[in-house]
């Protein structure tokens, strides 16, 4: 059977497990942006059109926002490898058709790491009140390491900001596309900056609910987010106003808001400024929150 683990530049792929590694090192990646990853490194060379992955990874079901999710996909893939869409390394935008994976390729084979792992393994006992005693202590190890495994991600578990729909609350109706542009720049600039320090969530349905449908206790326990972020373009006099609100879940607690008046005469300049000023404000802000949460916590089980 062929290997499906790959390696490419400084990156190994597991296509089993969706896992990708720099140096050894795991980089995250959300599930969809790994299934289209995973999907174009098995495809490699080949272009690979928008519709087949339309189908391979969102399936039959309906899905109004596809192109906005395989954009998010590919943005998320770019920001893992460190790679640039103008001049890339690993994927190639085929315009009005797909993506195709360029970097070369080397499968990874599996015979000598399986042979490691069978010599590495100890031989057991045969004599039968021995092997039960064996047993049981093995049983009581794998029990412990459970026990301390769960206890160990849980503490290590990095917190999760879920971005929603940003509301177009101005008089024109065509200033919604700045305010989806906005929602993905703002997903964007979050994931490039995170440094593993949290986790964003900025594709999921209910995200994307219009503003009434909006449930704040269902996405905290749905999608297991510490952190939320709201935002809203309304007019300003002759000026745009962005709002953008950071809170904490479940409490719903505000923890920040970032407020921008700009001149509308240039949308994509207000767009990437006030995603930039929006990350990084709330960044720093979780951050902050997270490290006051751990050392409570600390203080409390001392």
């Amino acid at each position: 059977m062929n290997s499906r683990r790959f390696r490419f530049g400084l990156f190994e792929f597991d296509a089993a497990t969706r896992e990708l590694r720099r140096e050894r090192a795991l980089v995250r990646l959300q599930s969809q942006p790994a299934q289209v990853l995973s999907y174009l490194i098995e495809h490699a060379g080949n272009v690979v059109l928008r519709e087949e992955l339309r189908r391979t990874v969102w399936g039959s079901e309906t899905f109004v926002d596809f192109e906005r999710g395989l954009n998010f996909c590919i943005a998320q893939i770019r920001s893992a490898l460190g790679d640039d869409s103008v001049a890339p390394r690993y994927v190639r935008t085929v315009p009005r058709r797909g993506y195709q994976f360029i970097a070369p390729i080397e499968r990874i084979g599996e015979t000598s790491e399986q042979t490691e792992e069978i010599s590495a393994t100890p031989r057991l006992p045969t004599r039968p009140g021995t092997l039960v005693g064996v047993i049981a202590i093995l049983v009581s190890l794998a029990l412990t390491a459970a026990y301390w495994g769960r206890f160990t991600h849980r503490a290590n578990r990095s917190p999760v900001v879920a971005v929603l729909r940003f509301d177009n609350e101005t008089s024109d109706p065509g200033t919604t596309h700045l305010s989806d542009e906005l929602t993905d720049s703002v997903v964007f600039q979050l994931t490039s900056i995170s440094h593993g320090q949290y986790d964003v969530i900025g594709n999921a349905r209910i995200l994307r609910l219009p503003r009434d449908q909006r449930d704040l206790s269902a996405i905290w326990s749905s999608l297991h987010a510490r952190y939320v972020v709201l935002g809203q373009i309304q007019d300003h006099g002759a000026e745009t106003r962005i709002l953008a609100h950071l809170i904490r879940l479940p409490e719903q607690t505000h923890l920040w808001v970032v407020r921008m008046d700009r001149s509308a005469g240039h949308p994509l300049d207000v767009e990437s400024e006030a995603a930039q000023k929006i990350a990084a404000e709330f960044s720093q802000k979780m951050w902050a929150d997270s490290m006051g949460a751990a050392a409570s916590s600390s203080g409390a089980n001392h």
